[in-house]
């Protein structure tokens, strides 16, 4: 599947399927660039729509379309290149980056086809519309027919993935230099995204002549995660998602290509490019779970949202072939979504992918202390265990303990945190629930003053949004939306212990 850098035709890459019994007619999409030229009104009044298919042979999907070894040509595109004068360069046509470029659904959809993508009878693409001028498209799964747990609903062959793996191979031995590099800057934990990343430029220089072209096109150009943020925005944001935005700022600016040797200049020095790879790998790769730490990005699979709910989770066979299985009855008209991460998280959600799961049952209660010492993290300190209840109002068991134990430090009582924490680490409830009848009072206090004073601080951050102009930071929306979801969430738990 990874194309060579020389143009070699004998380098891997998705490759149209044979039409046969065993294959199974894929459903084509209306083309999107009629949904899109509908005017604004009409985009206004309406805002999400589904991509008809139109009638196909209902047939099962297959597992063994693509045997092994078996002779399939490759994916030739050359619809533009084609010079423009007497030893002149070919001309390319390459995937436009600007934010506003639109998403050639349809294109992609007949490339999947022809690669050997197959779907359920049901499965659809639906697009909704990020803002009311319907400029920014957001495309998701769907099924329009009832599916059985354990159905498979969508097959993507491994020669239409892209694989770390596979990037590594090809480019492994002319990026040491660049490796170094990103792992001097301490990104080391990113060093599969980073191939990755290259993988995509790689393909965005071949322009139509990459078999992804059509796969590249139908991607995003617009983000809302904290990457694409302004430095404005990360003001306007509680002190948790501040921090985990900074950090995704950092690591795409640790994973430079100005090392690559193969890029040319132009691709190197063009930012808006670079930072375009970065979101595609970041936000739509996810680790293969079949224990080979493979990154890969699946089309089509890319397209499951995420839920805290989950319908569809993905697996590999053996030859990385990627299916996309129901994990319980799916009724008709229902969402396909797999699992981004912990839905108790919504900060990383936020932060990463740029969309706020306000279907999170729970959400970290943001009290951050000073210094965090394992005694603390025993007690249970961290993001996804100190949790405020958003719909009840409840608390986690771990924030009333790691409460405890920093109001016993408060009190000047380092024996009695001793004696908790032996207590918790033993087991011992009778001595824990003592120390929490005894200092009640201390930190229930506490905790209301940390709700009380987030609260304001979420005022102070929301205020700072006025007057700004939305053209010049985008994500404020967003952002304003985040910080009353937290508001919400905080304002239940105070009802519920405080009034």
């Amino acid at each position: 599947r990874a194309a060579g850098r020389n143009g070699d035709d004998d380098a891997l890459g998705p490759k149209p399927v044979r039409s046969s019994a065993t294959a199974m007619t894929m459903p084509r999409l209306s083309l999107l660039a009629a949904a899109l030229s509908a005017s604004a009104a009409e985009a206004a009044t309406s805002t999400a729509f589904s991509f008809p298919a139109v009638s196909s042979a209902d047939r099962p999907i297959v597992a063994a379309f693509l045997l092994p070894g078996a002779p399939s040509p490759s994916l030739g595109r050359s619809r533009h290149s084609t010079a423009t004068a007497i030893g002149a360069e070919p001309f390319v046509d390459r995937v436009r980056i600007d934010e506003d470029a639109p998403r050639d659904v349809s294109a992609m959809e007949e490339w999947a086809a022809a690669c050997g993508v197959q779907r359920s009878e049901g499965f659809q693409l639906t697009g909704e519309y990020l803002d009311e001028g319907g400029g920014h498209l957001d495309v998701s799964a769907m099924t329009t027919s009832d599916v059985a747990a354990g159905e498979t609903v969508l097959y993507v062959p491994s020669e239409a993935i892209l694989s770390s793996d596979r990037a590594m191979e090809e480019f492994g031995g002319s990026l040491g230099e660049a490796e170094d590099l990103v792992i001097r800057n301490g990104a080391s934990d990113f060093v599969r995204h980073y191939y990755l990343m290259i993988k995509v430029l790689c393909e965005w220089e071949r322009g139509d002549e990459s078999p992804w072209y059509a796969y590249l096109n139908s991607l995003p150009r617009y983000f809302s995660n904290a990457a694409s943020m302004t430095p404005f925005c990360y003001k306007c944001v509680p002190p948790l998602v501040a921090s985990l935005s900074k950090k995704e700022r950092a690591t795409m600016n640790h994973l430079s290509v100005k090392r690559v040797p193969f890029l040319t200049d132009e691709t190197k020095g063009n930012a808006d490019l670079w930072r375009w790879a970065f979101q595609v790998v970041f936000t739509r790769s996810f680790e293969a779970n079949d224990g080979s730490g493979d990154l890969r990005v699946v089309p089509l699979a890319d397209m499951f949202n995420h839920g805290t709910e989950t319908e569809i989770e993905l697996a590999y066979d053996e030859l990385g072939n990627c299916y996309a299985t129901a994990m319980r009855d799916v009724p008709a008209g229902s969402p396909l979504r797999m699992s981004y991460g912990d839905p108790t998280n919504p900060s990383f959600l936020f932060a990463r992918y740029g969309f706020l799961d306000e279907t999170s049952p729970a959400t970290f209660c943001k009290w951050t202390p000073s210094h965090v010492t394992d005694e603390l993290r025993d007690m249970g300190y961290a993001h996804d265990r100190m949790l405020f209840y958003r719909e009840t109002g409840d608390v986690s068991e771990e924030v009333w303990d790691v409460l405890l134990y920093h109001v016993l430090g408060e009190s000047g009582a380092p024996e009695l945190q001793g004696e908790l924490h032996r207590a918790h680490m033993s087991d011992d409830y009778e001595t824990k629930q003592s120390l929490h009848e005894q200092y009640y009072p201390q930190t229930s206090a506490k905790l209301l003053e940390h709700i009380d004073t987030f609260l304001d601080r979420l005022d102070e951050l929301s205020a700072k949004t006025h007057g700004r102009d939305v053209t010049d930071h985008p994500r404020l929306p967003l952002i304003l939306r985040h910080n009353e979801f937290v508001r919400e969430t905080f304002s239940a738990v105070r009802s519920r212990h405080f009034e």
